[in-house]
């Protein structure tokens, strides 16, 4: 059976629709930075999403190309993510899409060098015919984090913010962001396919414990 990440590291892709405390080890990704509406039809979110995929399926694939990459193993390409910010405001206002600055993001097994993605980014663009020189090697080590299961529509997501903030507040944490820690979401359920109410979506906060 091919790797899962959401299996193998349920503690990162499964948690319980209640807060809970993780620490977030180093881990690199296939990332690609924007602004703008998530939303807009054809928009620089929408592009981006097709680049990053373009990718991690090359790298998927490459087994059957005569390109070898060492230490390889079948996998399943993980979820989307995305890290997600506004300029003055801390966390997200939802009210306000058009203002969302955003690095959407497909993890990449261990295995996988910067010369395996420099690989995969120009052989997408040849075959895919789409630039996909966007597309960056991304290292980042989240560290301590609170997280959720947030079931439902992503306008629905201040209820289980709140949630998050009321168990920081009784188990002595305080959120952490700042230029590099940032409101974190990895989406489990494909919004083509499922209704806004059966929508999976992991919410993470960077956070410290607090001093007294």
């Amino acid at each position: 059976m091919p790797f899962d990440f959401k299996k193998e590291y349920k503690e990162f892709y499964l948690p319980k629709n209640k807060p809970q405390i993780i620490n977030v080890p180093k881990a690199n990704y296939i990332a690609i930075r924007g602004q703008g509406n998530p939303n807009e039809e054809g928009g620089a979110y929408q592009r981006a999403i097709s680049v990053l995929y373009a990718v991690a399926y090359t790298l998927k694939m490459s087994y059957k190309t005569d390109y070898k990459i060492a230490g390889f193993f079948e996998y399943v390409v993980p979820p989307l993510e995305g890290f997600w910010w506004q300029d003055g405001i801390h966390g997200v206002d939802y009210s306000k899409k058009d203002e969302f600055n955003w690095i959407s993001i497909i993890r990449l097994p261990d295995f996988i060098t910067r010369e395996n993605f420099d690989w995969a980014v120009k052989t997408a663009s040849e075959k895919k015919k789409i630039d996909c020189s966007s597309a960056e090697f991304f290292t980042v080590e989240e560290g301590l984090c609170v997280q959720i299961m947030h079931m439902g529509s992503f306008d629905d997501e201040p209820a289980s913010l709140e949630k998050m903030d009321k168990y920081l507040e009784e188990n002595g944490y305080d959120k952490d962001f700042s230029d590099t820690r940032l409101h974190h979401e990895i989406y489990l359920s494909d919004p083509r396919k499922s209704t806004p109410d059966k929508q999976k979506t992991v919410i993470r906060h960077p956070v410290k414990k607090r001093s007294f």
